[in-house]
């Protein structure tokens, strides 16, 4: 499947900035609201050790590619429009914002750490990065909470049977961000308000609404513009606040990774995404040289520009997405001699039979059972797949 990794937050704060250092695609930047109206959809990449090196194979990927042993693997990358307070009401562009979220797997929300911009995206100085993150917890809150209502007020109604239960009904109405009955069960029992609609007060829906939320439309903190002292020393009591341990903040500089990647492109400097360091290759003048001692200054103090880890931090750590390669028991390449050419991303907990689907719907019909090439272990269609597993299907069609 692909997934899609949905960047929010209010305006002003670098989301496209940090969709085009992701995508290097060109949609316009500006520190003004509304610069994004449309959602831009890119493509991006998440690094996944690759497979090939441990059989003495050299990949040929079919997307994404390969360098040096490290796999960039394409996802899916959503910019929408800027979210400021009261969007669950149509303030500002919010119907069309949350319409374009729920195309969305997982959440990057992009936050101005060094508190230049206010919560409706204008210039200001001291602003609290906090507010950001609450307020744009407390819109989608209330968003699912609006449809989470129209579903007690349909079973409240009669318009449900006797026989249907409370959960049937509110998961049919929130079908939308893919939950199932057996899930809004679960979140009923763990939020501990009973199945009885009528018995809930307003904390007990929000309470409700906020458990579907985190479930269904898990979230990161991408900490933006972190090469500002401002923003560094936010970031420092921000971490240690415990009210925000429930989340993954990643330090980040789109701009770093803009200028690093355009440099990159322009044969300046030798960089691949993600890492930790950068090497001068070309003529630079000095304050060229200045501007990319400043960013090797910031990678070497928090280990890259965080973009890359934004991504692979929201699919792999808050999503967990599970890396699968296709391979052959008996050799790695297929009919047309393409060597590992793909690497699936499956959902947390998948099976090999649920792999096996994931390549076709007839390749999981006709599922017998998968062998793990690294072992040549034959494994029952319940196995769990694990991280980086070379697998074989062995069907009937």
């Amino acid at each position: 499947m692909s997934y899609r990794i949905g960047l929010v937050g209010k305006p002003s704060v670098g989301k496209s900035s940090f969709f085009n250092a992701a995508t290097m695609n060109d949609v316009p930047e500006g520190a003004y609201p509304f610069t994004t109206i449309d959602p831009s959809v890119g493509e991006a990449y998440v690094r996944v050790d690759c497979a090939a090196p441990e059989f003495d194979e050299e990949c040929t990927p079919s997307v994404g590619y390969c360098d040096d042993g490290t796999r960039f693997v394409p996802t899916k990358l959503v910019d929408v429009a800027g979210l400021i307070p009261g969007a669950h009401e149509g303030a500002g562009l919010g119907n069309q914002f949350l319409t374009d979220l729920n195309e969305t797997d997982v959440l990057v929300h992009v936050v101005d750490f060094s508190g230049e911009t206010d919560l409706e995206g204008e210039p200001t100085e001291g602003h609290d990065p906090r507010k950001d993150i609450d307020f744009l917890e407390t819109e989608l809150d209330q968003w699912y909470l609006g449809i989470l209502e129209k579903g007690i007020n349909r079973y409240e109604s009669g318009y449900t049977t006797e026989d249907d239960a409370v959960e049937e009904e509110l998961a049919e109405q929130m079908s939308a961000f893919k939950t199932n009955e057996d899930e809004i069960k679960r979140l009923i029992r763990r939020v501990g308000i009973g199945f009885e609609p009528a018995e809930w007060d307003a904390d007990d829906r929000l309470a409700l609404a906020r458990e579907i939320r985190t479930e269904t439309k898990p979230m990161l903190i991408a900490a933006n513009k972190m090469d500002t002292p401002e923003a560094q020393a936010n970031y420092a009591e921000i971490t240690s606040d415990p009210d925000y341990d429930h989340l993954t903040i990643v330090p980040c500089s789109a701009h770093a990774e803009k200028a690093l990647k355009s440099a990159d492109k322009a044969g300046v400097v030798d960089y691949r995404p993600g890492d930790d360091d950068f090497t001068i290759t070309g003529d630079v003048s000095s304050e060229q040289e200045q501007g990319l001692e400043e960013i090797r200054e910031f990678l070497e103090r928090y280990g890259a520009t965080g973009v890359q880890a934004a991504l692979e931090s929201a699919l792999f750590d808050v999503l967990g997405v599970v890396p699968v390669f296709p391979g052959g028991a008996n050799g790695l390449g297929n009919e047309r001699g393409e060597v590992l050419p793909d690497c699936y991303l499956i959902p947390p907990e998948s099976t090999a039979e649920d792999f096996a689907y994931s390549l076709h719907s007839d390749i999981g019909d006709g599922f017998l059972h998968a062998i793990d090439c690294r072992s040549n272990r034959q494994l029952a269609k319940s196995y769990e797949v694990e991280a980086r597993d070379v697998l074989e299907v062995i069907t009937t069609n």
